[in-house]
């Protein structure tokens, strides 16, 4: 029982030492009128609670997300009423896509403004409706401790997701005396075992078929279940593909990894094993357009398909005939490797040398030098490869959606336990980057974080970077720049006649932007430099800026064909730029 407990104490006592009590340590947020009582706690509470500052409550969500993916634990950050509740909201939009859990706190404004047209006032509960799986307000001080589990455990139950507790700002104010109870806030909540018959039935499929193989997304790091995932591999001796939200599920020079499969920076013969599988296990993904190249790897025909998720709604619903297996990851692919027989050697050597003969024409492929683009520009896959040998696949890594997803998806090889590539594919917010490193940096105190952005990001989320500057946060910022809106413009390219609109803003500096901020910041003028650059990077105590200039795809466009394959994938989710 804490000192206080026995007498009334404030609602925003009472909010605080309940998320204590349900392990949470890490608040993003940004204050506001609503929340003032909420924050005067937090200030008397440092040894159990540590308040991040953003710049806004946006990219707060955003570095709850980073804070969340890469630390299996439950994300929170907060906001106050009206413009920063809005703001909030756009920023859980990536969270519920990609299952990510978090706590969201809206404070509002008091019961007896209700109606009076005051300057935040605004229907919450709708707000969020579609950005959170729960949402609840809170109107009596009484009700606050059993919000705050009811919340959590709404979080990280089931497929997690991001959840919100909106509370007016009288109810921080008021008095109640009740005890507060304890929980968890990691995930997964629970593991739930998948039914016996349908696990044999799919074992069985499995082990008839001539050229199975497992298709993973981020429910599998969610899970934890990286260990199990390997252990079926090797056990019955079946290549893995991810999603980009999976990358790395599997270490990527493994022996059976096929690497990042799909319609945005996979490579060829991932694709092509999986159009020619017999049979196919998705774990934890939504099997979407994007990930399977619009649904031709695998087809939709022809190939049997199995599919371990923990929503059943979303289990096998994007290939119909399918079975789905409703579980926890790691408890399904446990349950799958004790029903199935081990591989023989022959069908193990015989996978892993056509894999290896694969994998090793792609390298030889790619190994040629790429045409100098020019005007000191550098080619986007030069520049991963150099961030790779310096800082290695274990490296924690944060990117925006747009140049940098389909370079570090083909070229980046993932080789550490965890979510340790983390691209927004959920929604493809673009500033997702800058913010969501914040968080992955303080979920991994001390550990050097690299986060790829772009020159369109940095527009949108830059004010973070002083984020980082403040509190001394060892993350590398690299910004490809490529002046334009690339990938609207390609797509203006092929439907449009190539009339371009709207896609060429003006230049903007950010080696100039990161040192108004106080950040150490330098533009790399051609590949010899970089290396010096992210060699000093690597080695620094805070946060850099590396600038480097990329040309855009319209200075020598991509076959045709090649571009409408990637675009297939594009009309069940928001365009990249």
């Amino acid at each position: 029982m804490s000192a206080a407990e026995g007498a009334a104490r404030a609602g925003a006592e009472l909010l605080v030492e309940a998320l204590v009590r349900h392990g949470v340590d890490t608040i993003f947020g940004f204050p506001g009128d609503t929340s003032i009582h909420f924050y005067d706690v937090i200030a008397r509470r440092p040894q159990d609670v540590r308040h991040v500052l953003a710049r806004d409550e946006r990219h707060a969500a955003y570095m709850a997300d980073g804070y969340a993916r890469t630390l299996r634990r439950l994300g929170v950050c907060e906001a106050p009423s009206g413009a920063g509740a809005v703001y909030l909201a756009s920023g859980l939009g990536e969270a519920f896509a990609s299952g990510i859990p978090i706590l969201a706190i809206a404070t509002d404004n008091p019961h007896r403004s209700r109606g009076t047209s005051a300057i935040s006032e605004i229907d919450q509960m709708a707000l969020f409706s579609g950005v959170t799986k729960w949402r609840r307000t809170v109107d009596r001080t009484a009700d606050l401790p059993g919000a705050v589990a009811e919340a959590i455990t709404a979080a990280t139950s089931g497929r997690p997701g991001p959840v919100v507790l909106i509370i007016p700002e009288n109810v921080l104010e008021e008095t109640a005396d009740l005890p507060v109870g304890t929980g968890s806030s990691t995930v997964p909540a629970a593991r739930p075992l998948a039914p016996t018959e349908a696990v044999n039935t799919v074992a069985e499929q499995i082990a008839q078929a001539a050229r199975p193989a497992i298709v993973v997304g981020g429910g599998v790091h969610l899970s934890g279940a990286w260990r199990a995932l390997t252990d079926l591999a090797e056990h019955a001796a079946i290549p893995v593909g991810t999603s980009i939200h999976g990358k790395g599920t599997l270490p990527e020079d493994h022996p059976l990894a096929l690497g990042v499969v799909g319609a945005n920076g996979a490579r060829e013969y991932a694709n092509d094993y999986l159009r020619n599988s017999d049979f196919v296990l998705f774990v934890g993904t939504r099997a979407n357009a994007t990930d399977t190249a619009s649904f031709t790897a695998p087809p939709r025909s022809g190939t049997r398909i199995a599919h371990i998720d923990l929503s059943p709604e979303r289990a096998g619903r994007n290939y119909p005939g399918s079975t789905p297996l409703v579980a926890d990851a790691g408890a399904a692919l446990d349950q799958l490797r004790q029903a199935l027989p081990a591989a023989d050697e022959q069908t193990r050597d015989g996978r892993i040398r056509a894999l290896a003969a694969a994998r090793q024409l792609w390298v030889t492929a790619n190994s040629s030098p790429l045409p100098d683009p020019g005007d000191q520009r550098l080619q986007p896959r030069d520049v991963v490869r150099a961030l790779h040998a310096q800082f290695g696949g274990s490296t924690w890594v944060v990117a925006d959606a747009g140049t940098p997803t389909p370079f570090l998806a083909s070229f980046w090889e993932s080789s550490g336990a965890g979510w340790r590539v983390v691209i927004p594919r959920g929604h493809g917010p673009l500033g997702f980057a800058i913010s969501a490193a914040i968080g992955v940096a303080v979920a991994h105190p001390g550990e050097r974080i690299l986060c790829l952005t772009t020159e369109g990001s940095v527009a949108m989320g830059l004010g973070d970077w002083e984020t980082a500057g403040r509190l001394g946060l060892p993350i590398t910022y690299v910004v490809l720049d490529n002046t334009s809106l690339g990938w609207i413009k390609m797509i203006q390219h092929l439907y449009a006649g190539g009339r371009y609109f709207a896609v060429d803003p003006g230049r903007i500096d950010p080696v100039l932007l990161a040192n108004g901020m106080g950040l150490p910041a330098a533009r790399a003028f051609d590949m010899e430099q970089l290396s010096v650059m992210i060699k000093e990077a690597a080695t620094g105590g805070g946060p850099s800026v590396i600038h480097v200039r990329v040309p855009e795809h319209m200075d020598n466009p991509p076959p045709v064909e090649a571009w409408q394959a990637a675009l297939a994938g594009t009309a069940t989710q928001r365009p990249i730029h």
